[in-house]
């Protein structure tokens, strides 16, 4: 099947499944969804989303996070991946927010990523999410997934993997995209054990293609 061929089967698939997918974190507002982002790095939507309304409730906007301190921040996030770092990000995104940006969440991704905390991925989740820019967020799950597919072809990094992503799909279906991604590598292709028997994308996948030549999904249950 030709690379041409996988994504449109690929977006049909999914506009059809899964229309409205979306993430999985909980938020109100640009402010909140940038601080779920920089602390779900390295960690499960599940735990921010048990650690964020508690965060949210002492420090429900940029003012106030900005006027407190890491120490005082890493007593409510303690539970997450890396919380000093994560504390101290906090902190100064907030901060840069009010000096720079007058405490409103940027939209363009040159710009995002001057706060502390924010590399490219969260730049791109946080312009595609809140200001639905054609911007293609890549981490584990969607550099994994897109490379088992056959999206991607010798796409060695995450940025990599976003420029053929961006060249390939349908610019209004990119930031949707991200999450079907996510999400199908969230609960059917696991990193180390993909649920080839369950999953329903198998006949436009490269990945089962070579693995599992002639035979159809439900007869690897046992293999897999």
């Amino acid at each position: 099947m030709l690379k041409k061929e996988r994504y449109q089967e690929f977006v049909t698939y999914f506009s059809t499944h899964n229309p409205d997918a979306q993430t999985e974190l909980n938020y109100s507002n640009p402010f909140e969804l940038l601080v779920a982002v920089i602390l779900s790095a390295q960690c499960t939507d599940k735990r921010i989303n048990q650690v964020t309304p508690a965060l949210f409730d002492k420090f429900p906007d940029v003012e106030s996070l900005a006027a407190s301190t890491a120490e005082e921040v890493f007593t409510y996030i303690r539970s997450v991946s890396y919380p000093n770092n994560k504390a101290k990000h906090l902190v100064g995104m907030a901060q840069k927010l009010l000096q720079e940006f007058k405490g409103e969440v940027p939209e363009k991704v040159e710009d995002l990523v001057k706060l502390p905390g924010v590399g490219r991925k969260t730049a791109n989740v946080i312009s595609s999410v809140v200001y639905h820019k054609p911007a293609m967020a890549v981490d584990t799950h969607v550099f994994r997934v897109s490379n088992r597919l056959g999206l991607t072809s010798r796409a060695s990094t995450p940025l990599a993997v976003e420029k053929q992503l961006v060249k390939f799909l349908p610019e209004e279906t990119i930031a949707i995209a991200h999450h079907w991604l996510i999400l199908h590598g969230r609960y059917i292709c696991l990193a180390r054990k993909p649920k080839c028997e369950i999953c329903p994308i198998t006949y436009f996948c490269k990945y089962f293609e070579k693995t599992y030549q002639g035979q159809t999904a439900g007869s690897i249950a046992i293999k897999n």
